[in-house]
């Protein structure tokens, strides 16, 4: 595809002197394009634990939407053997292997990558790419902080590429239909947004620290994080208990179902008021490295008085409502109110203990990690790629920036233990020096996020 887009190019470009900009193209917008038939060559970065999920999704849409992963690329080499064998598996090919995602930036043949890292090298990871002028997958929450989330967006805008942030319920059918619902005014004016995310955690101990494995480059692992020595019990996975490198369930669960609240509520503004409270029950802090509650309770109010709300349980408990909700959202509207579990949802009138609207009787699916249809989310991906075209996006990156916004907050309220009052125009609190210092980090040279990009 390479060759052939080359050709186009030179074709266009050559020695007649046709300007691109003649044909309503700019330079990065005329490279953006993807003709249907070209095949699109991916590469997946972070391969581990969710991206397992993105080389099985990308390898299910390889014929129907004529898509290639040619390049994993994770930091740590131990990861490589098994997701290579299952590429060699579906494909006969067997795929190039990276650690440094730069070198895979640097490869021309790559159309899109796929960002399945951990949360805080999603906005560099993304910058980088875009700047490279390569598509962008990034999974949620697609921001580690707020300031380099907006810039996440500007770098996607500056340089015509597609970002799509994996907040794959926007992909699920009985989602759209659930919000869409909601919209046409199904259960009244709605007022209220809940998320759920009640999911038992228990100790994963504590260890000392030590010297790295021979398999992981640490120093690229951490990237923009501090330096902070090795310790097993801070890096894969356990890196979200963490707050230099994670924010707790309120920033790994929460991410969907806080889009989901805020797509449901149809707001496309920043909160006014944020406070989280919380902490760290049933576990003693003595015997377990982990800094983020396990029990959490975030409260946001917009301008108009309409209420969000998220609660992480990570002890035990029931569910909420008739669908017993553990992962997912309830809505409150002047009419009554509706619930969503996974990709089943229902609607009740007033005081009513039957619902008068829902989704088809059929699976009921809890786990909006992969839920039905997150496949779509990839192919939606492809698609974009294709029309060269934004609002193809189910979750384009201002959307997915939108949403990983508030968890950020939350998170920020939590720590400093009071509420905040946040000026959603200018992105800064309110008269509050050291809140706005939370907006953002210090980096590590030289994986630092431009102020410019």
């Amino acid at each position: 595809m390479t060759k052939r887009r080359e050709f186009i190019k030179k074709s266009v470009l050559g020695t007649a002197g046709i300007a691109i900009g003649g044909m309503g193209f700019s330079r990065s917008s005329y490279n953006s394009i993807i003709g249907a038939n070209d095949r699109i060559t991916v590469a997946v970065i972070g391969i581990r634990s969710q991206g397992g999920t993105h080389i099985n999704s990308f390898l299910r849409i390889r014929d129907s939407k004529n898509v290639r992963l040619k390049t994993i690329c994770d930091v740590d080499e131990q990861f490589w053997p098994e997701r290579v064998k299952t590429i060699e598996s579906a494909t006969g090919q067997r795929p190039v292997t990276e650690w440094d995602m730069r070198r895979v930036f640097e490869d021309k043949e790559i159309d899109a990558v796929s960002f399945a890292t951990p949360n805080f090298w999603h906005a560099l990871g993304t910058i980088w790419a875009c700047q490279a002028g390569k598509h962008v997958y990034v999974e949620k929450p697609s921001t580690h902080c707020v300031w380099e989330g907006r810039k996440m967006v500007e770098a996607a805008r500056k340089y015509n590429v597609r970002v799509q942030v994996g907040m794959q319920n926007r992909s699920i059918p009985q989602v759209i239909q659930a919000i869409k619902f909601l919209h046409d005014g199904g259960i009244g004016d709605v007022f209220m947004a809940k998320g759920l995310c009640y999911k038992p955690r228990d100790s994963f101990g504590i260890a000392p620290d030590s010297e790295p494995p021979a398999s992981l480059h640490y120093d690229m692992w951490l990237g923009p994080c501090q330096w902070q020595p090795y310790n097993e019990k801070k890096v894969h996975y356990n890196w979200h208990w963490h707050w230099a490198t994670g924010g707790g369930d309120t920033a790994n669960q929460g991410p969907h179902q806080f889009d989901i609240a805020r797509w449901g509520l149809n707001k496309q503004e920043h909160p006014v008021y944020i406070y989280s409270t919380g902490g760290l029950f049933g576990i003693d802090p003595k015997e377990c490295s982990q800094e983020t509650p396990n029990t959490q309770t975030s409260l946001f109010k917009y301008k108009d008085g309409k209420v969000l709300e998220f609660e992480t349980r990570g002890r035990y408990t029931n569910g909420e409502g008739t669908l017993d909700v553990r992962i997912g959202n309830i809505f409150y509207g002047t009419e009554g109110y509706l619930e969503i579990n996974g990709s089943q949802w229902r609607a009740f009138r007033h005081r009513e203990t039957k619902p008068f609207a829902g989704s088809d009787v059929g699976e009921t699916v809890t786990d909006v990690m992969a839920p039905p249809g997150g496949g779509n989310h990839y192919a939606n991906f492809i698609d974009a790629i294709r029309e060269g075209k934004n609002e193809i996006l189910n979750c384009d990156i201002l959307q997915g920036y939108m949403s990983s916004v508030l968890p950020a907050l939350a998170n920020i309220s939590y720590r400093l233990g009071r509420h905040l009052i946040f000026d959603g125009e200018k992105e800064k609190f309110v008269k509050d020096k050291e809140a706005d210092k939370m907006l953002t980090r210090e980096y590590r040279k030289p994986y630092v996020v431009p102020e410019v990009v």
